[in-house]
């Protein structure tokens, strides 16, 4: 015998498939926000990095013009003793402190001279008093410079003479000498007019640069 459901058995099931399709609904809308508010989040974070990481490329950038505007703006025998010290492997970040030039016409090194004069002793006072506050160690290297007077390799090692005094004094003031190095330019370094008395004397130089 066939059964027939009755009216209220059949508004109960209708109201029963409304709400679970009403609760489906609002469960699939709160995955759905909840998804959306994840992924914004995601994108907020990557848009985050993106920028950082522009911002480190940025800076990069800036710090190696920086740095190749200071190399520019040193000497070339500077640049050669950085290049030298490294290659040498005595440097703990390859960076180029500071140069010094010694000289003061006829007062500091004479004509065919290498002693040092009391205005060279005071120059090297101060420079060793700089080196030794550097925090961290100091590598030195002592440019000898001579005139264009005689042979070239006379001049050599007149150069040479004066780069050692140098070194020998600031020795005496507390540098070590495993810290420092000596090499002679002769006359191949000219920094002025070697045809004048003036330019001559200016040329007779030593010249210290300080790196780490």
């Amino acid at each position: 015998m066939r059964k027939v459901l009755s009216p209220a058995l059949v508004v109960v099931l209708v109201i029963g498939l409304s709400l679970t399709g009403c609760a489906t609904k609002k469960y699939v809308n709160e995955q759905i926000s909840e998804f959306d508010q994840v992924t914004n989040t995601k994108i907020h974070e990557l848009q985050d990095t993106v920028e950082g990481n522009q911002k480190q490329i940025s800076d990069l950038a800036a710090n190696q013009a920086a740095l190749a505007a200071d190399v520019a703006a040193i000497s070339e025998t500077a640049q050669e003793a950085l290049a030298r010290a490294d290659a040498a492997g005595v440097l703990a970040a390859g960076t180029f402190l500071a140069e010094v030039t010694i000289s003061d016409n006829d007062t500091t090194f004479g004509f065919n001279k290498y002693t040092l004069s009391d205005d060279a002793k005071a120059q090297l006072d101060e420079f060793a008093a700089v080196a030794l506050a550097i925090e961290g160690d100091a590598y030195i290297e002592i440019q000898g410079h001579t005139d264009n007077i005689g042979s070239e390799s006379y001049n050599l090692e007149l150069g040479y003479k004066r780069a050692e005094a140098a070194m020998r004094y600031l020795n005496e003031k507390g540098i070590p000498l495993f810290r420092m190095n000596v090499i002679s330019y002769g006359e191949f370094k000219p920094i002025a007019d070697n045809s004048t008395k003036e330019g001559r004397a200016q040329n007779r130089r030593v010249t210290l640069i300080a790196m780490q």
